[in-house]
């Protein structure tokens, strides 16, 4: 019996067979028309490439005009839809994918930089606590009759994790 090839794996940017199904509802609607007007534009993108000099003296639609006619139902379509999409979107979001930047980057910087604010933000408290301890203690040292309004009288803050 002779060896079965590997199955292909699909491409990671391939439609959506091999991912979750599409939302349902509007969201699921929406997806399904940007997932279309992605395939148009590529459909028209290798019309136009392979549009040669020999179809141009064809009498008849052309086959270039037939996918933009496409491509404009689906914007259609999508700023129909759009009335009834409530979702807001981050600019900076749109900026970075008309700047063919992934937005999960985006995400990911911002939760890398709350993390770090955060671990700044619980050293400042932790070096807080270690110098308001230091100075009830010496307080507490020199004048002992306040020793009870020192340790009493301060709420503990514990730094988030």
């Amino acid at each position: 019996m002779p060896p079965q090839p590997a199955p292909s794996r699909p491409a990671p940017d391939s439609p959506r067979a091999s991912q979750s199904p599409a939302p349902i509802g509007a969201q699921g609607e929406l997806e399904m028309e940007l997932l279309g007007l992605a395939n148009a534009l590529y459909n028209l993108g290798t019309t136009v490439i392979n549009d040669s000099t020999k179809e141009r003296d064809k009498p008849g639609a052309k086959p270039v005009g037939l996918r933009v006619n496409e491509v404009v139902n689906h914007l259609t379509n999508l700023d129909q839809m759009a009335q009834h999409i409530t979702t807001m979107i981050p600019m900076q979001v749109l900026a970075d994918i008309d700047n063919s930047r992934n937005p999960m980057l985006l995400t990911r910087e911002r939760l890398e930089r709350a993390a770090t604010e955060n671990q700044f933000m619980n050293g400042k408290i932790a070096a807080i606590q270690s110098y308001r301890k230091y100075l009830d203690e010496a307080i507490a040292q020199h004048f002992p009759e306040l020793e009870e309004h020192l340790t009493g009288g301060h709420a503990e803050v514990q730094p988030s994790e």
